[in-house]
């Protein structure tokens, strides 16, 4: 028992476990899903000391300080400000007894312990982060290229033989569409809800 208790206070046990969508309601996360924006749990890891919650809008992690700790940190990281990268999953040796996935979220990296006999799910939610950090990468150049190119449109347009009255006056309307233009844009390309890619790849 006292050895039990030891490595729990270590966090040498604190392998996760894939918690189900009835058992949802049980836990702390739980309890920070934002509903009244549609937010909806679609992937939950806890173990002895924390939780970590996939939804469709945030990934939130309730932090312990350690496994016989009662504090809890709550972080929340939506993915239109931290965007997904460095999607990795290590898989176990014949002595393991836990699989590990690993993700970067912004510039905040994490590391989180599953036991291995729940491979199968902890495979669904490498592959919905890793479509998610393909769309972001995607997304980045989409938006980088559409930036590139009204900037190229206002270089032309300050180079050209117009009168200094026209000049002025195509370049407020360039401005004008410019502005309207980015915000489209960056609303096309700045993805903030990826409920459809959960449903897809996570099989509850």
């Amino acid at each position: 028992m006292l050895k039990k208790f030891a490595s729990d206070a270590l966090g040498l046990s604190d392998i996760g476990k894939i918690i189900g969508p009835e058992n949802y309601d049980k836990t702390d996360a739980d309890d920070y899903i934002r509903h009244e924006d549609n937010e909806k749990i679609y992937f939950l890891i806890k173990t002895k000391a924390d939780e970590y919650c996939f939804t469709n809008i945030a990934f939130i992690h309730v932090d312990g300080e350690n496994a016989v700790s009662s504090k809890r940190m709550l972080k929340r990281y939506p993915y239109s400000q931290h965007k997904v990268s460095n999607v990795l999953l290590e898989t176990a040796g014949r002595l393991d007894l836990d699989i590990e996935i690993k993700f970067s979220l912004g510039n905040q990296a994490f590391s989180i312990d599953v036991d291995k006999n729940q491979i199968a799910k902890l495979n669904d939610l490498y592959k919905a982060l890793v479509y998610i950090s393909e769309v972001n990468h995607e997304n980045s150049i989409k938006y980088e290229t559409a930036v590139q190119s009204l900037e190229k449109a206002v270089s032309v347009l300050q180079n050209s033989r117009a009168t200094e009255t026209s000049l002025s006056d195509q370049y407020k309307q360039l401005t004008e569409f410019g502005f309207s233009w980015l915000s489209s844009a960056r609303e096309q390309y700045h993805e903030k809800d990826f409920g459809a890619v959960f449903e897809k790849y996570i099989n509850n």
